[in-house]
C-alpha cells in the first residue's frame, strides 16, 4: 500500500505543479494584455476553472498526507475504546460527504452535456467540471489509503501533528551532525 499511496502522491503533486504553472502563466498574460489595453475575454473564467481544479486535487494530496485542519489532541483527549469509535465515525462521516459529492458531481456533469464556456465555445463545460466528481473519488481513495496508518497512530496515542514536528526536529538534528562533520 505504500507503493500505491507514494505513486499517488507523485501523480498528484505533478497535476498540482501543472496546474499551478498553467495558472501563473495565464494570470501573466492577462496582466501584460491588459497592461496593453487589450484584455482577454477568456481569462477570468479559465483562471476560476484552474484555481477550482488546484483546489480539489489539492485537497486530495492533502487528504493523502493527513495535512487538513483536524482534532487530534481532542480525539487523544478521549479514552481509548472510545477514541477509536470517535476516529471510525469521523472517517464515516467525511468519507459519506465525498460519496455524496462523487455522485452529485456526476449528475452535474450529466446535466451539463451539450454546454459550453461562455468565453471559449469550443470547451465543454462538462470537462471544466469534471473535477467534481473526479476530486471526490480522489479523495476518497486518498482517505482510504492513509487511514491504516492514521488510526494506528490515534490508537498509540500518537498526534498527527505532533508526528510531523518531531520528524522535522531528527531532520534537523541528522544535519546539524552532518554540518559539525
Amino acid at each position: 500500500m505504500n507503493a500505491l499511496s507514494r505513486t499517488l502522491e507523485w501523480i498528484l503533486e505533478w497535476i498540482l505543479i501543472l496546474l499551478m504553472i498553467g495558472l501563473t502563466a495565464i494570470v501573466i498574460i492577462a496582466v501584460i494584455y491588459r497592461k496593453m489595453d487589450a484584455s482577454l475575454s477568456w481569462y477570468d473564467e479559465v483562471a476560476s476553472i484552474g484555481l477550482s481544479w488546484i483546489t480539489y486535487y489539492g485537497a486530495a494530496l492533502a487528504a493523502l498526507k493527513r495535512k487538513h485542519i483536524g482534532f487530534d489532541s481532542v480525539l487523544l483527549a478521549i479514552p481509548m475504546p472510545a477514541r477509536m469509535a470517535a476516529a471510525l465515525f469521523a472517517e464515516a462521516v467525511v468519507l459519506g460527504f465525498f460519496i455524496l459529492l462523487a455522485w452529485a458531481g456526476w449528475q452535474v456533469v450529466l446535466v451539463l452535456e451539450g454546454e459550453s464556456l461562455v468565453s471559449l465555445t469550443w470547451i465543454p463545460v462538462q470537462l471544466t467540471q469534471s473535477v467534481i466528481p473526479i476530486g471526490a473519488v480522489l479523495f476518497i481513495i486518498c482517505e482510504l489509503l492513509s487511514l491504516p496508518s492514521y488510526l494506528s497512530m490515534i490508537r498509540q496515542g500518537i498526534s498527527t501533528e505532533h508526528a510531523d514536528i518531531e520528524a522535522e526536529i531528527k531532520e534537523a538534528q541528522v544535519e546539524a551532525r552532518i554540518n559539525r562533520s
